[in-house]
C-alpha cells in the first residue's frame, strides 16, 4: 500500500476521532475511552511494526509500555523531575532497554525470539513486586499512587480537563503514527521487509541484519514507553496489574482484528477492539469468553483482518473498473 493511502486512512481515522467531541464531549465516559484507544492505537502500532514488517516475533511489547510507565512515574514522584522532562527520559530509557533485550535475540529466530521476549514480560512482574522494584521506587505490590499529571504552559492535564487532554493525546498519536509512516516507507522499511522475507538474500545485497534490527527494537520501544509514560502521568497511579494476561491479549487482538503487517490497520484494530470490549461490559466474567469466540470468528472470515479485507476489496473493484 502506498504512502498517499496509509497517510488517508491515518487523517480520515484521526480526522473523525477529531470531532468526537463536538458530540460526545460532555460524556467523560465517551471521552475517556477515546483517550485509551488512541493510546493503544499507537502500542499495537508499534507492535505491528516489530512484527508484522520486520518479521521479529517479539512478545514484550506490553513490558516496554509498563518499563515506560514506571520509569516516568518514579522520576517524576521519587525525584520530582518535572512530567514533561520524566516522560522523555522514560522513552529514552525503554529505548535502550529495548536495544538490550534485541541483542541477545539477533542470533534467533521465530518463537525463540518470542520466548525470549515474553520472558522478560515475566520476569518484569516479580521484579516490580520484589525489593529491587520497591528499592527502585516501584511501590511493589501497591503500585504508584501519586503520580503528578502533566503540566504544559501552566495548564493541567489530567481526567479532570478531559477535552484539552484529549487533544493531546490526539496529537501525540498522530506524532508516533507519523513516525511509523516514515520509518515504514523510508530505506528502514524496506530493510525491514527484506529481512523479514529472506534475511540471507538481504544480507548478500548489504542489508545489515544487526543494525536494523536493533534499529527496530530502539524504535518502537521508544514510542511505546513514551506513551506508556503519558498512560502512567494521565492515569494517576501505576500498578503490575497491567503485565497480566489480559491486557496482552487485548492487545494481540488489536493486531489480529486491524491485520498484521497492514498499517495503519493496527489503528483501526485498536479503536474497533476497545469499543467492542466496553460495549460487552454488561456480561460481566462473560465477556472475556464472548471476545474470544468473536476474535475467532473474525480470524476465520477475514484472515488478514479490516485492513487487509479492505485492501482485498479496493483492487477487486479497481480491477473491474
Amino acid at each position: 500500500m502506498s504512502w498517499q493511502r496509509m497517510a488517508a486512512i491515518m487523517g480520515v481515522v484521526y480526522g473523525v476521532v477529531a470531532i468526537m467531541p463536538l458530540f460526545v464531549g460532555d460524556v467523560r465516559f465517551i471521552m475517556q475511552i477515546l483517550i485509551i484507544c488512541l493510546i493503544w492505537a499507537v502500542v499495537a502500532s508499534c507492535w505491528d511494526v516489530i512484527m508484522g514488517f520486520a518479521g521479529i516475533f517479539s512478545f514484550g511489547q506490553v513490558a516496554f509500555f509498563v518499563i515506560g510507565a514506571y520509569a516516568s512515574g518514579i522520576l517524576a514522584v521519587d525525584y520530582h523531575v518535572p512530567p514533561v522532562l520524566a516522560i522523555l527520559m522514560a522513552g529514552a530509557f525503554t529505548a535502550a532497554m529495548g536495544v538490550l533485550v534485541g541483542l541477545p535475540c539477533l542470533k534467533l529466530a521465530g518463537p525463540y525470539v518470542a520466548l525470549v521476549t515474553f520472558g522478560v514480560h515475566m520476569t518484569l512482574l516479580p521484579v516490580l513486586r520484589g525489593d529491587i522494584g520497591i528499592a527502585l521506587g516501584s511501590g511493589g505490590a501497591t503500585g504508584i499512587l501519586t503520580i503528578p499529571p502533566l503540566n504544559l504552559c501552566g495548564y493541567t492535564f489530567s481526567s479532570a480537563n478531559i477535552i484539552p487532554t484529549f487533544y493531546l493525546t490526539l496529537l501525540l498519536a498522530v506524532a508516533c503514527s507519523v513516525v511509523i509512516l516514515i520509518a515504514i516507507k523510508s530505506y528502514w522499511g524496506t530493510a525491514f521487509l527484506a529481512l523479514k522475507d529472506s534475511e540471507d538474500f538481504a544480507v548478500s545485497l548489504g542489508v545489515s541484519a544487526f543494525k536494523y534490527k536493533l534499529m527496530v527494537f530502539a524504535l518502537t520501544s521508544f514510542l511505546t514507553g513514551l506513551v506508556g509514560a503519558y498512560y502512567a502521568h494521565y492515569i494517576g497511579m501505576l500498578s503490575t496489574r497491567m503485565l497480566e494476561l489480559d491486557l496482552f491479549v487485548t492487545l494481540m487482538v488489536m493486531l489480529v482484528v486491524g491485520g498484521i503487517g497492514k498499517f495503519p490497520g493496527a489503528i483501526l484494530g485498536a479503536f474497533i477492539t476497545v469499543t467492542v470490549n466496553e460495549l460487552l461490559a454488561p456480561l460481566g466474567s462473560y465477556r472475556a469468553v464472548t471476545m474470544g469466540a468473536l476474535v475467532v470468528i473474525l480470524v476465520l472470515l477475514l484472515p488478514n483482518g479490516v485492513m487487509g479485507f479492505w485492501l482485498k476489496e479496493a483492487k477487486a473493484k479497481t480491477r473491474l473498473a
